[in-house]
């Protein structure tokens, strides 16, 4: 006799979307009591870069205690989305891509938190490499899915939805890349809050596919027997 039994997904989707995110807050919020870090709001005053919330104490191994795990639920999270999408009956060729471009956004942001609170060229090199490849391929990768979306009869208004926050993520990124053309000295002085306003809207998006999974009820099947 087989045993049919399904569990939800929507949860798995959740923690990849609040883990990252909360981690962030959390480190600073303990370099902040522990004075590494001076009490401010991050989003405007760029007081610190997310880098330096875990890099010292405490927080040094809050951070790379969660963002390591995050970043293989990351890897399930978008292996996971192209079965979404083509579980809805979705096929396309950017589909296909999404699961490996998650793999190395990933794989990235794992270099990125191992290579953190180490001195040197070569750990400076894959911080930086690391978070480039990770905040890129994960907007390539929402993209993907909101466009995928976007393009199904039934998910038109929601993927519509999505791309604007899209759209909203890219137009962050590229003021942030104008001023840096035109005002580097202003720049220099806001950057860190660019770097915290692109975290959360990445994962706010990440946030919204997880709800998703969750309406459309999205879930794993197991066979014993």
């Amino acid at each position: 006799m087989t045993d049919h039994r399904s569990f939800p997904l929507w949860w798995l989707a959740l923690a990849a979307a609040l883990i990252p995110l909360l981690t962030i807050h959390i480190t600073f919020a303990v370099s902040v009591l522990e004075g590494h870090v001076e009490l401010c709001i991050p989003y405007w005053d760029s007081c610190t870069s997310i880098s330096r919330t875990g890099r010292y104490g405490t927080s040094y191994f809050i951070f790379k205690g969660t963002m390591l795990p995050a970043a293989l639920l990351g890897i399930l999270f978008w292996w996971l989305n192209s079965r979404w999408l083509r579980q809805l009956g979705i096929h396309s060729r950017g589909v296909a891509w999404i699961p490996w471009l998650g793999l190395i956004a990933s794989l990235s942001l794992a270099a990125y938190t191992l290579a953190l609170g180490h001195a040197g060229d070569g750990f400076n090199l894959i911080r930086r490499t690391g978070v480039v490849l990770y905040f890129s391929l994960t907007f390539i990768c929402e993209l993907l899915v909101s466009g995928a979306l976007a393009k199904h009869p039934q998910w038109v208004r929601t993927g519509r939805k999505l791309m604007n926050l899209c759209l909203l993520t890219l137009g962050v990124g590229i003021l942030s890349v104008i001023i840096d053309g035109f005002a580097p000295d202003f720049h220099d002085t806001k950057d860190d809050a660019f770097e915290w306003v692109l975290a959360a809207l990445i994962n706010i998006h990440a946030l919204w596919l997880a709800l998703l999974w969750r309406k459309n009820r999205f879930r794993a099947r197991l066979w014993t027997g």
